[in-house]
């Protein structure tokens, strides 16, 4: 019965990701999750992403 329980709350969190992520890229949203998305010069240049930190 444990599992059961485990299994359909991670179904539930995954299930909600994946529906914020789709209200997010409906709206026009790029950048998921990055605090500087609407304000950022490369997405608006639509040069993609401009967070050069996570490719160190």
């Amino acid at each position: 019965m444990t599992d059961i329980i485990i299994i359909v709350v991670l179904a539930v969190i995954l299930g909600a990701a994946l529906l914020y992520m789709k209200k997010e890229k409906e709206k026009g949203v790029t950048c998921i999750g990055c605090p500087d998305a609407d304000v950022c010069a490369k997405r608006r240049n639509g040069e993609g992403c401009g967070n050069t930190d996570s490719k160190k």
